[in-house]
């Protein structure tokens, strides 16, 4: 059987999907990975994978680059005849749901990792989108040959509330799975030189992260007296529009209020050198940086919102803070320097956690019998046209 595997970005099917496609590759599928074109593909073709570039842009709203971009996932999807095609995110699962039904693939699988800009920003722009995307969605996800994948319970709850799909045509499946054996492989080889506990905050360099309230937190400690040595690793991803412009951060840099390691392919080695790990996000489908922390036994702090709070359990694993309260930050990070058997206990219970949880081989299980539903060889009829 062949599944193809949809992405807005090189980058994400390659450090979020690559186990899933090699797993699918070791059942028995053909997989043929799309995204837009970036320095991933021939990455993901090293790996013996099939990678095909496509004409799409992020953030495009021009009609015409819009409906051609349909028309070719339409082609593409009646020359390879898959049996399923497994999109990531609103915009691909939208497109390649449509394009699937239009081109006759039989199964249609889409995880959305969260509700994304158009329905988390309160930009004008994103608010004139959203009813739009609705009907889109509602249009691209229902069906009985379709399942939707969520990574959280809010998500669950408010997708079902929505009436955008069937609530039986729903699957929670908990992240996209982080090999937790390596992780914790390379866990604590940390040494600071100057003995300032260092707290990393790792994601895209968007606002709706929470860089805002970090920064104002990490002020807040300096005028506190608190010595913290305070990361930031990643880039300002262009094709978003919630993105932190690159003069903002270096002005943090030159205020010495952060070190800005830029992009980072070592997540093991990065994590393995820290101390505490945050992400004050406004909200996630579910945080694949805090479970590789979890998975070095490393404490959290992350805010009370969906996604984040499905990796964090106050007082437990690590700490809540309310969205936007850069005080309520500054007072976590604080309190885990203050009590580092706290931070020490918190960060085993993560590891725990992230074991039993979010293994990536628990994820691509629960994957393969969500395909398993839909690709029963015995009875794999094209579904009809829209």
């Amino acid at each position: 059987m062949k599944a193809v595997l949809f992405a807005n970005t090189d980058w994400y099917l390659y450090n979020f999907r690559r186990s899933l496609a090699l797993s699918l590759q070791r059942q028995g599928y053909d997989v043929l990975l799309i995204s837009p074109v970036g320095p991933y593909g021939d990455k993901l073709r090293s790996l013996g994978l099939r990678w095909e570039p496509l004409p799409m842009a992020r953030r495009s709203l021009n009609p015409l680059r819009e409906t051609a971009l349909l028309w070719h996932l339409v082609r593409l999807l009646r020359c390879e005849r898959p049996v399923l095609v497994h999109g990531f995110t609103i915009k691909c699962a939208v497109y390649g749901s449509l394009a699937a039904r239009l081109a006759g693939v039989h199964a249609r699988v889409n995880a959305v990792a969260g509700m994304g800009y158009v329905f988390t920003s309160p930009q004008v722009k994103a608010r004139l989108l959203r009813p739009v995307v609705r009907g889109l969605l509602h249009l691209a996800l229902g069906g009985r040959n379709a399942r939707l994948i969520l990574q959280n319970a809010d998500d669950v709850a408010l997708f079902r509330q929505a009436g955008l799909v069937d609530p039986a045509h729903i699957r929670l499946i908990r992240g996209s799975g982080v090999n937790c054996a390596q992780f914790a492989a390379r866990a604590r080889t940390k040494a600071s030189g100057d003995g300032r506990m260092r707290v990393l905050l790792a994601s895209r360099l968007l606002w709706d992260k929470g860089l805002d309230e970090f920064v104002a937190a990490l002020r807040q400690l300096r005028l506190q007296g608190c010595a913290v040595h305070a990361l930031l690793a990643g880039t300002p991803d262009p094709g978003n529009p919630a993105a932190v412009p690159e003069a903002a951060i270096r002005g943090w840099v030159e205020e010495k209020l952060v070190t800005w390691l830029g992009h980072v392919d070592d997540m093991a080695g990065l994590l393995g050198s820290v101390d505490v790990v945050v992400l004050p996000s406004h909200r996630e489908g579910l945080p694949r940086t805090l479970v590789e922390a979890a998975a070095c036994g490393l404490p959290l702090i992350t805010t009370d919102v969906p996604g984040c709070r499905e990796v964090v359990t106050d007082g437990v694993d690590g700490l809540l803070v309310p969205k936007g309260d850069s005080g309520a930050l500054a007072h976590a990070i604080r309190r885990l320097l203050e009590d580092p058997e706290l931070a020490h206990r918190l960060g085993e219970a993560a590891r725990l956690k992230a074991r039993s949880q979010f293994d990536e081989r628990i994820v691509i299980q629960r994957t393969l019998e969500v395909y398993a539903e839909l690709c029963d060889p015995s009875a794999v009829p094209a579904e009809s046209s829209l």
